[in-house]
């Protein structure tokens, strides 16, 4: 039943997409906001008390429920899990801004391209050039791919609809606690950083050798193996390079922001970043989630047998 949750939470969240402003995310970030209020006196075990209220807290709520819908009826916790699925995957979250910067790159429209990357990524792009655009929208839709597909796909699929919603709590203070203080330079979110880090460990992997798989595998091993560890993120940095290997396209690379030159290792081997690629790096994405949908139906059907 994991496989058709899966296969319905993918369907339904093409035809009724969850928006980043939804009423569940809006009410945890309020919930995050109170715990982070009376807990934050600016030391690192803070973070921790913070980060455990504010992580196992509605985990703990979505197992409750589902534990007791699974006493009532199987088909009341399964109807359970994926609305919880479809909260926490987000596809078209990303999607459409990746489409919308694809086509006016291929219509030559490099000002509506740098306005949607903006928008997209909260970054500057009035500098950058159709490569550097198309560069940007290939490493941001490969990461948002694993932040709203594959992550939570990989720990419901493990843990059900609470690791689900463990691993989407996490990402959120990654970017509302670790991210804001690693660049102030405080101590509270530093645990919420780590936290991130640790629940990507293994999924990231996974789906990096998945790119590999459905792609040109040792140009993804190369990448994965000599270029990954100079990203800042090395998680990210093991994802970028691996998917940038997997369809033989630059990634990285010097960007001319703020009026001036943001020097970045390169990932990958082969083209020059374009609307073309794109488009190649949207087929990666499906085939990846083409790929995990195959291999769990064959462990279900493995098990029924």
């Amino acid at each position: 039943m994991t496989w058709l949750a899966l296969v319905l939470a993918l369907v339904l969240e093409q035809f009724r997409p969850i928006s980043r402003g939804n009423p569940f995310y809006s009410a945890y970030r309020g919930f995050a906001e109170a715990v982070e209020r009376n807990f934050n006196a600016g030391e690192y075990q803070h973070g921790v008390v913070g980060w455990l209220i504010a992580v196992l807290t509605p985990t703990a709520l979505v197992l409750s429920i589902w534990g007791g819908l699974q006493l009532v009826h199987w088909a009341a916790a399964w109807l359970f899990g994926l609305a919880v699925l479809w909260v926490t995957m987000g596809f078209r979250q990303f999607s459409s801004a990746f489409t919308g910067v694809a086509e006016a790159l291929r219509d030559d429209d490099l000002p509506k391209a740098r306005e949607l990357l903006a928008s997209w990524t909260r970054e500057p792009s009035s500098e950058l050039s159709s490569n550097e655009v198309a560069r940007l929208a290939i490493e941001q839709g490969l990461i948002d791919a694993y932040r709203h597909v594959f992550g939570p796909m990989f720990w419901f699929i493990v843990l059900g609809p609470a690791g689900a919603v463990a691993y989407r709590a996490t990402t959120v203070l990654q970017l509302k606690w670790g991210a804001r203080d690693r660049r102030r330079g405080e101590r509270f979110g530093s645990f919420a950083d780590k936290a991130a880090d640790a629940i990507d460990w293994l999924p990231i992997r996974v789906t990096a050798a998945s790119f590999a798989i459905v792609g040109d595998f040792e140009d993804a091993v190369f990448c994965w193996r000599q270029q990954a560890e100079r990203w800042a993120s090395a998680a990210y940095g093991i994802l970028l390079a691996a998917g940038a290997g997997a369809i033989g396209v630059r990634l990285g690379m010097p960007l001319h922001q703020n009026y001036t030159v943001t020097f970045r290792p390169e990932l990958g081997l082969g083209e020059e970043a374009d609307a073309n690629m794109l488009n190649s790096a949207v087929g990666l994405v499906w085939r990846t989630l083409l790929c995990w949908l195959l291999l769990v139906l064959v462990v279900t059907v493995a098990f029924w047998l």
